[in-house]
């Protein structure tokens, strides 16, 4: 007969053996990652050495994802398992390949975002939205918007193309040449529970050209090279530093507004600029800054009234701008003219007519235009 005295002694000596020894008193339960030692492969199931805990298995549909990694693995190898089930009905502890070298990968990318390492990846894939990776068996995506200034897609917007799809496969056509070429990224954004894994060309580069900007000041005047042109603006290459890309916005381009920034640069033209503004990587540039304004004691060259000539530039909804002298530019309202249709019979795009100015707002840089009438 086993008396009280009898169990609690054995109770007592158990928990002796765990505080003393756990190691000797270790279980597994489901999600543990283990090591585990290749012994064996039949048709339906492989059997690994998982030591103190006993013997391990993969079978079934874990079998068939983990063929990959049976493929490359000998006798006597080890690797990574997760543990499906601590113990099956025949006594073995059911595992998954797949998913422990999974689980790793995403523990290997979490320690290189802590670590703030730059990987250098190979793109496999190209979309509308960016560039695809892979990194430790994990798909990876790379969106447009991170890209570096070297790699962003520079489509341009042709006159009169308002089809989304057609700048769409512009965009598409340009990222396909980046397929199979290899960019230095940092991950920025990872979730192994819904499987997402950002990353950024742009945020691999940003601290070289951190280092590389520490040599420039807002003020400075440089030399660049126009490498690439958008409907907003255009972009600089540094000449004495070609890893430096700066950006022109299209504002700051002349005192007066460009309708379009293909008739005033080209690519490779260049070009000197003011640097604006160095935030991080980003450098604002501006050509207009080092011209001479305009807009200065304007009030003596034009008086209200006064009669000048200049030429009509495109129509929109609103009018037309009108290019005058002194490099200048006026409005004049689509109601001067009672409507756009009535404007177009009266007025041509190119064509140099007599204007009157019929308000003067420098402050607002506004000269306000009236077409002379013919007496």
């Amino acid at each position: 007969m086993i008396t009280t005295q009898t169990t609690n002694d054995k109770l007592d000596a158990l928990t002796q053996i765990i505080k003393n020894e756990p190691e000797l008193v270790s279980f597994l339960k489901e999600g543990d990652l283990v090591e585990a030692e290749y012994l064996k492969k039949t048709p339906k199931a492989a059997y690994f050495d998982l030591g103190k805990f006993g013997t391990g298995v993969v079978f079934g549909a874990e079998l068939s994802n983990a063929k990959d990694v049976l493929k490359n693995l000998k006798k006597g190898e080890k690797t990574s398992a997760k543990v499906s089930s601590p113990e099956n009905e025949e006594g073995f502890i059911e595992l998954s390949l797949a998913d422990a070298h999974k689980q790793k990968g995403w523990q290997e990318l979490k320690n290189i975002v802590e670590n703030d390492e730059v990987l250098t990846i190979k793109i496999i894939g190209a979309n509308t939205g960016g560039l695809v990776a892979n990194i430790n068996d994990i798909k990876a995506f790379l969106p447009v918007s991170q890209l570096s200034n070297k790699n962003y897609p520079r489509i341009e917007t042709k006159t009169g193309q308002t089809d989304e799809t057609n700048q769409r496969n512009e965009i598409l056509k340009e990222l396909r040449k980046l397929v199979n070429q290899e960019l230095k990224v940092k991950i920025i954004d990872l979730n192994p529970r819904t499987n997402k894994l950002i990353i950024s060309e742009k945020a691999g580069e940003e601290e070289d050209i951190k280092k590389l900007l520490e040599n420039y000041k807002a003020g400075d005047i440089i030399e660049g090279i126009i490498s690439g042109i958008a409907d907003f603006g255009a972009f600089v290459r540094f000449v004495d530093n070609p890893s430096i890309e700066g950006f022109i916005h299209i504002s700051e381009f002349d005192h007066k507004i460009i309708e379009n920034l293909k008739d005033i640069v080209k690519i490779d033209d260049t070009v000197k600029v003011k640097i604006v503004e160095i935030k991080d990587s980003q450098v604002n540039l501006s050509l207009k800054t080092l011209k001479a304004d305009p807009w200065e004691k304007i009030e003596e060259k034009l008086k209200e009234g006064q009669e000048i000539k200049g030429v009509v530039g495109k129509f929109n909804p609103f009018g037309a701008l009108v290019n005058l002298e002194n490099d200048l530019q006026g409005a004049i309202h689509v109601s001067e003219f009672g409507g756009l249709e009535e404007m177009k019979k009266q007025i041509e795009p190119n064509k140099e007519y007599t204007f009157v100015v019929s308000s003067l707002k420098p402050q607002e840089k506004r000269i306000l235009l009236k077409l002379k009438k013919e007496e």
